[in-house]
Formats: C-alpha cells, sequence, structure tokens
C-alpha cells in the first residue's frame, strides 16, 4: 500500500462518516462516495451526510446504560458524531437527543472540509475500478445494484428486517390544554409533552389502531420485524394492554400523585421545540389511517403532519459467517464492512462500528499489526457479537450489558455491576487509545 493511494469508503451514513473522519484524521487519504441525492432512499429527506431517519435520540446518557456507556466509549476515541451530538444536543430528559438538520449538517461541512477527504456523489453500483481498501458502509438501505454485488461477492443471499418511524407533528397544531411536560420519575416539568389517556380514551385509540389498513410488503418479503423498532400496530395487537405495558405505559409520569391510565408522550424534534415526535409510534399505517387514527387522542383534533411514520426493508450480511474481528471480508481482505450492515442495530452502534473499521484500515494502511478492541468494552463486545463465527441464529443487535463478560468479583445491585462493568470499560478504552496515541 503507498501513501499516494486513497482508501475508499461507500456511504456517508453514521458509520461512513466516522471511518473516513478517524483516518483524515490519522493523515490518511480518504475517498468517500455517497449516492444522495442523486439516488435517494426510500426514507432519506436529504443529501447531508449522517442524516437521522427514525428518531433523534441517540439514547441514554448514564453509564448504568448501555447507550451511555457506548458513547463515553466513543468519545475517547474521538468520535465525530459524539461532538456533533454534543453540539446539537435539545433537552430530552435523561435522552441525548439532537437537532438532526443541524447534526447531520454539521458533520456534512466538517467532512467536506477536511483537506484529506475528497466526497464524490455517485452510485457505486459494483466494485470494479475501486483499488485498495474498500469500506462497504452504505447501512441498512443499500441500493439494490450494490445489494446484487456484495451478494455476488459473499455467495449469499441478503439478509433483511424490517424496520419502522415515527410520526412528527407540529406542536402549534395539538391543543395542549389536554397535556403536560414532564420527564419520566422526575418531579418537575420536563423535556417531553406528556398525553395522558383515560381507560376509555386509550382503549377507543387501541381499537381504530389495531383495525386500521397497514402497507403491504412485497409478496416476496416474510415480515420480519426488529424487536427494538416494532410497529405500534403490532404490538397493539398483541393484546389490548400490551401499549400500556410498552410504549404508553403510565409509571413515572403521575401528576399530583394520580397515575393516568395510559400516557403517549412526545419528544421535541428540533432545539425549538416546534416539531414533535411521537415516541414509540413507529408505524407501517397507511398515510390517510395515521392521521385519522392519532387525531383520536385528546388534543391531537387538528394535528398536523409533517412526517408520516414509514417501513423500509433493511438489508444485513451474515457477519459471523462472514466476518473477521477486523470487519473484514473473508476470502477479500481489502474489503470491509461497518454499520447496520454488518447487523449492528442502533445509531450509536452504527457510528461505533465504523470507528472501529477506521481504526483497522488506517492500521491495514500503514501495514501495522491489527489489534482486538477488549471484550470488556461495550465497542468491543459488541463487534464480538457480531463477528462470532459460532453464531448460526444471527439477528441485529443493540449495544447491551448482557454482551459484557462477568467481572472477575461478584457486585451486588444490578445498577452497581452496571456501574462497575462500565467504570472498566472506560478504563480498557482508555488504555487501548493511549496505546494507539489517540
Amino acid at each position: 500500500m503507498t501513501p499516494q493511494q486513497k482508501i475508499t469508503v461507500i456511504g456517508g451514513g453514521l458509520a461512513g462518516s466516522e471511518a473516513a473522519w478517524y483516518l483524515a484524521n490519522q493523515g490518511i487519504p480518504v475517498q468517500l462516495i455517497e449516492m444522495r441525492p442523486l439516488v435517494q432512499t426510500p426514507i432519506h429527506q436529504s443529501g447531508d451526510f449522517a442524516e437521522l431517519v427514525c428518531s433523534n435520540s441517540l439514547g441514554g446518557e448514564s453509564l448504568d446504560t448501555a447507550a451511555g456507556l457506548l458513547k463515553a466509549e466513543l468519545k475517547v476515541l474521538g468520535s465525530l458524531v459524539i461532538e456533533a451530538a454534543e453540539r446539537y444536543r435539545i433537552p430530552a430528559g435523561k435522552a441525548l437527543a439532537v437537532d438532526r438538520q443541524g447534526f447531520a449538517a454539521y458533520i456534512t461541512e466538517k467532512l467536506g472540509q477536511h483537506p484529506l477527504i475528497t466526497v464524490e456523489r455517485r452510485e457505486v453500483r459494483t466494485l470494479e475500478g475501486l483499488d485498495g481498501l474498500i469500506l462497504i458502509a452504505t447501512g441498512p438501505l443499500t441500493s439494490n445494484s450494490l445489494a446484487q454485488t456484495i451478494q455476488g461477492l459473499t455467495g449469499e443471499a441478503g439478509l433483511y428486517f424490517f424496520d419502522a418511524a415515527a410520526p412528527i407533528v407540529e406542536r402549534e397544531s395539538l391543543d395542549e390544554s389536554f397535556m403536560y411536560w414532564k420527564s419520566r420519575y422526575l418531579e418537575e416539568a420536563g423535556d417531553y409533552l406528556n398525553v395522558p389517556l383515560n381507560k376509555d380514551e386509550y382503549e377507543g385509540f387501541w381499537r381504530e389502531l389495531v383495525n386500521a389498513e397497514v402497507v403491504p410488503i412485497a409478496s416476496h418479503d416474510q415480515l420480519l420485524l426488529f424487536q427494538g423498532c416494532m410497529p405500534v400496530e403490532e404490538i397493539a395487537r398483541r393484546g389490548i394492554d400490551t401499549l400500556r405495558f410498552g410504549p404508553f405505559r403510565p409509571v413515572g409520569l403521575e401528576v399530583s400523585g394520580k397515575r393516568p391510565w395510559a400516557v403517549l408522550q412526545l419528544r421535541k424534534e428540533d432545539h425549538e421545540g416546534r416539531l414533535l415526535n411521537l415516541v414509540g409510534c413507529q408505524t407501517r399505517l397507511k398515510w390517510g389511517e395515521q392521521v385519522r387514527v392519532f387525531r383520536t387522542l385528546p388534543g391531537f383534533a387538528q394535528a398536523e403532519f409533517v412526517r408520516y411514520g414509514v417501513m423500509h426493508r433493511n438489508t444485513y450480511i451474515n457477519s459471523p459467517k462472514l466476518l473477521d474481528s477486523y470487519l473484514r471480508l473473508k476470502g477479500h481482505d481489502q474489503v470491509l464492512f461497518a454499520g447496520q450492515i454488518t447487523g449492528v442495530e442502533g445509531y450509536i452502534e452504527s457510528a461505533a462500528c465504523g470507528l472501529w473499521a477506521g481504526l483497522n484500515l488506517a492500521r491495514l494502511y500503514r501495514q501495522q499489526q491489527l489489534k482486538s478492541m477488549p471484550v470488556e468494552t461495550m465497542l468491543g463486545s459488541l463487534i464480538n457479537y457480531i463477528t462470532d463465527p459460532t453464531r448460526t441464529d444471527f439477528q441485529p443487535m443493540n449495544a447491551n450489558f448482557g454482551l459484557l463478560p462477568d467481572l472477575e468479583q461478584k457486585v451486588r445491585g444490578k445498577k452497581e455491576r452496571k456501574l462497575a462493568k462500565a467504570q472498566l470499560a472506560l478504563e480498557k478504552v482508555k488504555f487501548f487509545a493511549k496505546s494507539l496515541n489517540i
């Protein structure tokens, strides 16, 4: 590998952006290719890098949450995604939510202005003509032509699951006299607008929801749903109380000591709070049905929808069989994969996977010995999960404490054990970063 050659990163999502940023900051030239906005996906709305499509929340920040620990690890490793998220955060209780337009625009500007990153806007249909190291980080909405190329390269039919996004409404179109601001378990007014429902209101909404028309899927596709992003109507069909014990649970949202029968929460979509996301209401209802059903909620009679909920097919590869622990395609050591196409699920997980790919690409470029991320870290355990060759029933996976190995010494208390694991993980990742001069 000569210093004049570039590494090619295909895909400008969270993973591709993170990998390109790490490489460029290591003094390595990068060719970053993104098909948007010339070729759009069914769900993206812009041509910005790292556009968030399903939600503007990046999950919890506390170290006793898997998402919080993974964010802390990424910050140690110099993550661009974390830098952008902290700059464009908006109030969301204990979660890190962002102004998605500002977040994506910031990352787009940073990557576009870096002297070692060459941005190309075109669809990659084949890997022919791309020399040197290649990172495929095209995400779950990989174009059909490139997906066929990947299938030919791996010798396998693509895997997939269906994912869904929630509707977004204009705040001023709601009647807030039926609602109140409060974060779960906090006494004072919080960052979520809550819509309390009594028993009759909830059951009326439930009946409309389970009987509403949904968008059909292609006849040749089986409806495989990712549990972490289950459509609200599918949850409701499992029983009349499933929403009340799921996304509509009222626990911690009491007012004057009184707990509602059920509660729909709305989260700010932008910093000013002019747009609100219906938390937990990702759906594949037909657009007209979304308006009809959600307008039955208290205060929603005149609700204006600026984005409807949608469902889309996500593609991912059989990573345990196809990738090594450095994310290289077995039998094709010049080709790496990163992001949701590898089967990691979630924004931060995708970014983390991209950063790990960037670390490995830099060492491959310089012909240095590859290093393994400690499995005691959340990033290391996640990569270990998706590349474990003994795994035969592979499904997309979020970061979670169940992936981390047990502590050598027992710690009493669930939260205390998580915090102890988090402390060990941060010690490990800081030592790892120091060994790479990060």
